[in-house]
């Protein structure tokens, strides 16, 4: 007799379930019964959203380009399609940007420069293979002795660069694409799979207005030396800040478009002169600690810590309380800024 009442009971649950479907039109929803207890629950099971900005799925290894951020250099080609760009001051108060690719066919990368040492750290956190043309004395040194994956374009330019001379001049006007880089990668035997990201993504909206010490966020000015600054101003309806490097639009060479950025990371690190023989004022960078910075999007920016143990270390980026942010799904630009210079969010 129990039976019999079990298997009315469950066809009378399908029967519901259909006329359910049927009068709601829920097509994208998966429905099923499942047994818990002794008793027949009703679950919905919709198909998670995926990340737009990367596969976590994907095993394919970054690859990060050296990019020249001379005003000689603008504009540039492709950064658009790189998820996470790291901006860090160089010798005569200049930044370069260290642009990291992973499943993108980017066909005009650049231009591409030459390598400082410390941005092997940020090769080395997110298992990327190195692209640079040309390196400082202490970098060549660093590559070598710490093993790293990279791809030089003094040692073999024709297959890997190409000099553009139409709008700009040597050494601003050296670009790559993904293609060649990815065919030396193969060539060069770096290819792995790499699963791991530096930042936790967040499919669902993060509001950082809803956040203890969160402040409004709608303009930003990030400055790193007396001849350069870096801003942002945040755009209400695609919910991004568009990017601008001394009151000049930052725009792709191909699109025209201006670049807009999802999340942003400022933190605040010493740097001073390198002792150099060659005493160019090149730039040595204190990464590796603990400080201050600010995590920004959606027009809020909350205060952060970071931490960076060792020079492969991955840096973690923890608010206040010391829980580990996730980031919008959306491109990332970490602004590593130096410590005596003035950033402003208003």
């Amino acid at each position: 007799m129990k039976k019999f009442k079990s298997v009315i009971i469950l066809i009378l649950i399908f029967i519901g379930v259909i006329l359910l479907g049927i009068g709601l039109g829920c097509k994208d929803i998966f429905k099923e019964i499942i047994r818990h207890d002794k008793k027949y629950i009703l679950t919905d099971r919709p198909e998670e959203p995926k990340l737009q900005i990367i596969d976590l799925e994907s095993t394919t290894r970054p690859v990060g380009v050296m990019i020249d951020n001379h005003n000689d250099a603008w504009p540039h080609a492709g950064l658009n399609d790189a998820y996470l760009i790291y901006e860090i001051i160089v010798e005569g108060g200049y930044t370069r940007l260290f642009a990291l690719f992973k499943d993108a066919n980017t066909s005009m990368i650049g231009p591409v420069r030459s390598l400082r040492h410390y941005y092997i750290d940020y090769a080395l956190e997110n298992d990327a293979v190195l692209v640079r043309f040309g390196n400082s004395p202490k970098a060549s040194s660093d590559v070598y002795s710490l093993k790293v994956a990279n791809l030089d374009g003094l040692i073999n330019p024709g297959n890997m660069f190409w000099r553009d001379s139409s709008m700009t001049y040597a050494p601003h006007n050296a670009f790559t694409s993904i293609e060649n880089i990815r065919t030396q990668v193969t060539k060069k035997g770096y290819e792995k799979e790499v699963t791991d990201t530096l930042l936790k993504y967040s499919v669902r909206e993060i509001k950082l207005n809803k956040m203890e010490g969160s402040i409004p966020a709608n303009n930003i000015n990030i400055k790193y030396s007396y001849i350069h600054n870096t801003s942002y101003t945040y755009d209400v309806n695609s919910k991004k800040y568009l990017r601008t490097m001394n009151k000049t639009p930052h725009k792709d060479r191909i699109t025209g478009e201006q670049y807009s950025v999802k999340n942003i990371i400022v933190i605040k690190v010493k740097n001073y002169n390198l002792v150099d023989p060659e005493n160019k004022g090149r730039q040595e960078l204190d990464n590796i600690g603990i400080g201050d910075g600010y995590y920004i999007t959606n027009g809020y920016a909350v205060p952060i810590k970071y931490e960076k143990t060792s020079r492969s270390g991955k840096t973690k980026y923890t608010y206040l309380n010391g829980e580990e942010i996730n980031v919008n799904d959306g491109n990332t630009y970490i602004q590593i800024q130096p410590i005596n210079q003035t950033l402003t969010i208003e």
